[in-house]
């Protein structure tokens, strides 16, 4: 799903001479301009420089193991792996083979989460990170549950927006559909730095909601990473009229909705792996960051699983 939106952009940079796309299955959804490249294994390819690895999470290491033996930079989606020890043996398999290679958090590439991360100060002391994903099953998940699969990109987003890594948190799941895997997931937890964070992740509602809040001293940033849009809700330098006081916080200020460039994050990532293949500097998310967010998904599972609370 994700592949044929890298092959879309791929072909349109001027930056790239797209080689082709590997999918056993062929090109369901008419991705590739030229049907002559799409083939079924990797091999048929020959040498690349880059490539991007979008298969299902139990075949990353497989396809990167072949790619980085052939000195090929990469692009790997997220989760990196399907376990840590995975993960890791991916990054050995990378530096052994001296290539370079990030993972794909493509939320990190919203324009309205970099520009909330940019403001962060404006909020003065950072309270609590909120995030919310929820949405329809998609069924071209297969081998994950919803902590693996979405849950990811809310376990990067606290750690990033925090710059803290998770010290400790407690989750619950649910399993709604009869499948092996989670179908929502409830964390809460603290990151080292003392931010307390939640994350509220399903794939069972009948709406898609994608809505990340960060809690300061002085207000509050609210991002739409569907529309893109930011908005910011300061505190009140003055008590609310009686009156109003049970239709209005007591503290309530101004709201501003900010007018940002909206450019396509997956383009935006594109660009930032571009860079690095190239060997500029670049702000890509490394590998080890997709190691720590599997770790952190592992840790989500372990609680839910235990009923306790789970320190990293």
């Amino acid at each position: 799903m994700i592949g044929r939106h890298h092959a879309r952009l791929l072909q349109a940079s001027p930056d790239v001479d797209f080689v082709g796309a590997v999918d056993p299955g062929g090109d369901r959804f008419g991705a590739v301009h030229d049907p002559t490249k799409v083939v079924a294994s990797i091999d048929e390819l020959g040498d690349l420089d880059f490539a991007i690895v979008a298969v299902p999470t139990e075949g990353h290491l497989d396809a990167v193991r072949g790619l980085a033996a052939r000195g090929t930079h990469l692009l790997v989606e997220k989760p990196l792996a399907a376990t840590s020890a995975e993960a890791q043996e991916l990054i050995d398999l990378v530096r052994a083979a001296g290539v370079r290679a990030a993972v794909g958090h493509v939320e990190r590439f919203n324009p309205s989460l970099l520009e909330l991360r940019r403001r962060l100060d404006e909020l003065g002391e950072v309270l609590l990170i909120r995030t919310e994903r929820v949405g329809p099953f998609p069924d071209r998940v297969k081998d994950v549950g919803v902590v693996k699969d979405l849950g990811t990109h809310d376990l990067d987003l606290v750690r990033w927006l925090g710059r803290s890594p998770v010290k400790s948190l407690a989750a619950q799941t649910g399993h709604v559909m009869g499948r092996e895997h989670e179908d929502l997931v409830l964390v809460t937890g603290r990151l080292q730095s003392g931010v307390t964070f939640s994350c509220n992740v399903d794939w069972i509602s009948p709406t898609k909601i994608r809505r990340t809040r960060v809690l300061g001293a002085r207000g509050m940033f609210e991002a739409d990473t569907l529309t893109a849009d930011l908005t910011l809700y300061r505190n009140g330098d003055r008590a609310t009229a009686p009156w109003l006081q049970q239709q209005r916080g007591v503290t309530e200020g101004d709201m501003t909705r900010f007018a940002i460039a909206k450019p396509e994050p997956l383009g935006a990532e594109l660009q930032a792996v571009l860079a690095m293949v190239r060997g500029e500097e670049s702000n890509v998310v490394t590998l080890e960051e997709g190691l720590e967010t599997v770790r952190v998904a592992e840790a989500v599972l372990d609680s839910a699983a235990s009923g306790e609370s789970v320190h990293l």
